[in-house]
């Protein structure tokens, strides 16, 4: 495996991993995923204030996940997908880990269940 994580990479994925490991956070990346949107317009489906909102915008921001615009009167945020794409390959090494265990235990459960019905028979 390329040593993913290192240096500045790390400091991106912690910001990205950090950013991501609030529930609020998701959900706002996934509603900027439609589309561009105002604070207000974000902060609508939550009970929570658009200072509350504001806030985990900039945690996104720093993340580099969200980019702010200016339109006239308001800030539209915008969703960077970009910094995620180094968090899924990070992560996809250990996708493989687990697909490889699963597969092995795939194995050992076919071979149990033939055993058991081995036992039944004989």
């Amino acid at each position: 495996m390329e040593q993913v994580g290192y240096g500045n990479q790390a400091q991106n994925l912690d910001a990205v991993f950090a950013a991501l490991a609030d529930p609020t956070r998701r959900a706002l990346l996934t509603r900027l995923a439609e589309g561009e949107a105002s604070v207000g317009e974000l902060a609508a489906p939550f009970q929570i204030s658009q200072p509350a909102v504001s806030k985990h915008l900039k945690v996104l921001e720093k993340a580099g996940l969200v980019e702010r615009g200016i339109d006239e009167q308001r800030r539209p945020a915008r969703l960077k997908a970009e910094p995620m794409a180094e968090a899924v390959e990070w992560m996809s090494y250990f996708k493989r880990f687990w697909g490889d265990s699963f597969d092995q235990l795939d194995d050992l459960l076919v071979k149990l269940k033939a055993q058991q019905e081995e036992n039944k028979d004989g």
